[in-house]
């Protein structure tokens, strides 16, 4: 392999996008697949340039967002996406005073070997982000690479996209979240030894570590959701926040699994959020709060028998 690039010597001729693909949303997701259909087509292989932390984290870190996708869950989605390679560059200091050109002709060129290059519509890059679809346009024709640019992909009759996105997560609106990724909007974690007051109060609770890296939370809430673990996929219930009731405790993430009652302690899960039913209350009394997590279950039994589960 050439050190240089990490692609077999005798791969040429590429047809490459690049970018952040933070929550390789439907937008993202439609440029894959042109960039997958046009490899197809010449012959050649897709590849996709990507960086292992939002250039914003460098550039910016003082209004860096929270990750939809971490590094790992990104990983994991495309490597379902039918591309050939996926490059992930650190992003350095370095990386970000680079002009548009530098850009092109150290990275996309030398170490890539880009022959056709597919850009979204709102794509830019380089130093300040000064390169657009008319710079890159005008060094491919002196080049020689292909540009093409791939439209928006719009839901509610808007262009889809990351920072839209992470204001959905950020307001709890996880099905509007699950349309624009074209997935539900999830986070993986352990399960932590917690206080035991679920068990206490009749409804035991898994405790989820916080991810890490990053990673962007939706609004604090009572949520139905998916849990995968083990093998299975189970329905349940998410508290993700303060616990009001109880003086003193620190906030937490809490899942209740529907008829279930297994030891999961150590193990990770996913979890998958579909509706966001309510906002995390104060109750004067236990039995209050207990009242009301009957009420929650009753509405996440509804909510998934609507749904065929």
């Amino acid at each position: 392999m050439d050190r240089e690039s990490g692609l077999p010597p005798d791969v040429g001729g590429t047809v490459v996008t690049v970018g952040s693909f933070d929550g390789v949303h439907r937008g993202h997701m439609a440029v894959l697949k042109e960039i997958t259909r046009r490899a197809a087509k010449r012959r050649s292989h897709s590849v996709l340039v990507t960086f292992d932390r939002h250039p914003l984290t460098v550039v910016r870190p003082e209004v860096a967002p929270g990750l939809l996708t971490t590094p790992d869950e990104k990983k994991e989605i495309l490597s379902q996406s039918g591309l050939d390679y996926v490059a992930f560059l650190p992003f350095t200091k370095a990386l970000s005073e680079y002009g548009p050109e530098e850009f092109v002709d150290l990275v996309l060129r030398k170490r890539f070997r880009v022959a056709e290059l597919v850009i979204g519509y709102d794509h830019g890059f380089g130093r300040g982000r000064e390169g657009d679809i008319y710079l890159l346009r005008r060094l491919g024709q002196v080049q020689g690479f292909e540009v093409d640019v791939v439209p928006a992909v719009e839901s509610g009759g808007a262009p889809v996209s990351s920072t839209r996105i992470r204001a959905s997560v950020g307001k709890g609106e996880v099905e509007r979240v699950e349309r624009d990724l074209g997935r539900p909007y999830s986070f993986r974690g352990p399960v932590v030894t917690g206080m035991g007051r679920g068990r206490d109060l009749g409804f035991p609770t898994a405790n989820i570590a916080a991810p890490g890296v990053g990673k962007l939370l939706p609004r604090q809430g009572i949520y139905a959701v998916r849990a995968s673990l083990r093998t299975e996929i189970r329905s349940g219930l998410l508290h993700l926040g303060p616990r009001p009731t109880f003086a003193g405790s620190p906030p937490s993430i809490e899942l209740y699994i529907l008829d279930f009652d297994e030891d999961i302690y150590g193990e990770r899960v996913r979890i998958d959020f579909l509706k966001r039913l309510r906002d995390v209350l104060p109750f004067a009394t236990a039995s209050e709060l207990v009242e009301q997590m009957k009420r929650d279950r009753d509405m996440a039994r509804e909510y998934f028998a609507a749904a065929g589960e």
